[in-house]
């Protein structure tokens, strides 16, 4: 019962810090900085708190395959985050958010060939009411829910960055059987800042230049994006460790109905009743999985 509740705790936080991250992550962008500092910046600010955990955790007993998982974790997540700043810099956070909801497909997928984890009937049941949720939500946008809808380029953006992050979680999960939560989550900010940072030379991004354009009055809004990070990478972690890859991004695609509410609340965007109903059918799918998982 004790742990259960925990479970229920952690997922709900997850929940809320990964769509109130997303609002932080485009402020930023808005205010002028490119998404890919965006991404580095949260990056390595974990990493640097991360380095003063690292001198009292014992590294010497990993299990095999913890360092090569631990480095392409860290190469998709960096890829993944930097297209997603990215699509959240262009597009609309209640349209951008439940696209995400694919990105439990996409988990259960790899999840059965890399992990060995076979869905249920009902998770593939509650999947596809995600699924068809979803339909309702983008069908909201100028071009409906129809293939044109892919040559949007910040829903190139975003469907790009749902399957790198899905085929990360994969790998989490891994270092996480690997070792720990805790040395995920460290080893997860270690080599996110590390390959992020490469991408900054890669696109010829100037640290130097985006640091001095940080205005004064965005440090607020990155110390909160830092937290919600933070918290939403733990609160994935100790999901990962107690559920199956493609179940537990099931449950975190309930964190639509938030994005939506943000979307409206905040960046006023429209035609917030059909999301509201397609992210209430989404609900439903992810309650099916919590019920008969």
């Amino acid at each position: 019962m004790h742990d259960t509740l925990l479970l229920s705790v952690v997922i709900i936080l997850r929940i809320i810090s990964n769509p109130l991250a997303n609002v932080f992550q485009k402020q930023l962008t808005i205010q002028g900085s490119h998404p890919l500092w965006v991404n580095f910046l949260t990056y390595f600010l974990l990493a640097s708190a991360c380095l003063v955990g690292l001198l009292f955790l014992d590294l010497s007993d990993l299990a095999d395959g913890f360092w090569f998982y631990a480095i392409l974790g860290g190469i998709f997540g960096a890829l993944g985050n930097g297209l997603l700043v990215k699509a959240l810099h262009r597009g609309n956070l209640s349209i951008l958010g439940p696209i995400n909801s694919y990105k439990s497909i996409v988990g259960l997928i790899f999840g059965i060939f890399l992990l060995r984890e076979t869905p249920s009937l009902w998770g593939i049941l509650g999947i596809g009411i995600i699924v068809f949720g979803s339909y309702l939500v983008l069908d909201t946008t100028e071009e409906r829910f129809s293939p044109a809808l892919l040559r949007n380029r910040e829903i190139q953006f975003r469907l790009g960055a749902m399957v790198l992050t899905a085929i990360e979680a994969v790998f989490v999960k891994k270092v996480i059987l690997a070792s720990s939560t805790t040395l995920a989550f460290i080893s997860w900010c270690l080599f996110g800042a590390l390959f992020s940072f490469l991408l900054l030379l890669i696109f010829r991004i100037n640290p130097a230049r985006e640091f001095s354009n940080v205005k004064f009055y965005s440090l607020g809004k990155l110390i909160f994006l830092i937290s919600c990070i933070g918290i939403m990478q733990l609160s994935t972690n100790y999901v990962f460790k107690n559920m199956e890859v493609g179940y537990a991004l099931s449950l975190f695609q309930l964190s639509v109905i938030v994005s939506v509410l943000l979307g409206y609340r905040i960046f006023k965007e429209k035609e917030i009743r059909k999301k509201i109903i397609g992210s209430a059918i989404m609900v439903v799918g992810s309650a099916l999985i919590i019920l008969f998982n």
